[in-house]
């Protein structure tokens, strides 16, 4: 699979609150380009939002070199390491110079890639279920920190599938609207979105 026929998410889609984008992303794809032209997709099925006054944002304090990314427009790749071995990928929303970010936490995978070693593979829905395993699985690192999301780029982000939209909405799939993991600020938030009983997401409740 070396094209697509799914036109990208436009930018101006992405143009709102972290917190507004955050659960509609929630069944949206992202795709990853490699070189050689293979494609390789997953379902968003859990998210995070971070905004502007927000403590656990990267951006809460000052702009630094590490979050610059979060001040520019909609649409760019924001990634960044943690516990100096996880790469986190994010969405950049909201308007320029606005820091606001949606981070994307975990993924069904449409395949595996080859590289994936084999005890992964025994538990495939698991091996995008959370935001380093997702990185590690689509080769997502700090090259790609500002990039655009777009068609041809190494990312991009699909719209939901009409399908999905219509379970969302005949109340066949339900998210479910929680706080978020890991922070030791803004823990009461409930900033985090999940598709109910998907075998793909990170952590539920």
């Amino acid at each position: 699979m070396t094209h697509s026929t799914v036109p990208a998410i436009a930018t101006d889609w992405l143009r709102r609150p972290a917190t507004d984008v955050a659960p509609d992303l929630i069944g949206c794809s992202l795709v990853r380009r490699f070189d050689d032209g293979s494609l390789y997709r997953g379902v968003i099925v859990e998210t995070e939002a971070y905004t502007p006054g927000d403590p656990a944002c990267h951006a809460y304090r000052r702009r630094t070199a590490r979050n610059e990314v979060m001040f520019g427009p909609p649409g760019l790749c924001y990634v960044y390491l943690i516990y100096g071995m996880y790469h986190c990928i994010n969405v950049v929303t909201n308007h320029d110079t606005v820091p606001s970010a949606v981070l994307i936490r975990a993924l069904e995978l449409d395949r595996l890639p080859p590289w994936i070693d084999e005890k992964q593979r025994q538990k495939p829905q698991r091996v995008a279920a959370g935001p380093g395993k997702l990185c590690r699985a689509l080769q997502i690192d700090r090259t790609l920190n500002g990039n655009r999301f777009d068609v041809g780029q190494p990312l991009w982000l699909e719209p939901r599938t009409a399908a999905f939209q219509q379970s969302i909405v005949d109340g066949s799939m339900n998210l479910v609207q929680t706080t978020r993991i890991g922070l030791t600020q803004g823990v009461e938030l409930p900033w985090r979105w999940y598709v109910a009983d998907c075998p793909a997401v990170s952590k539920r409740g």
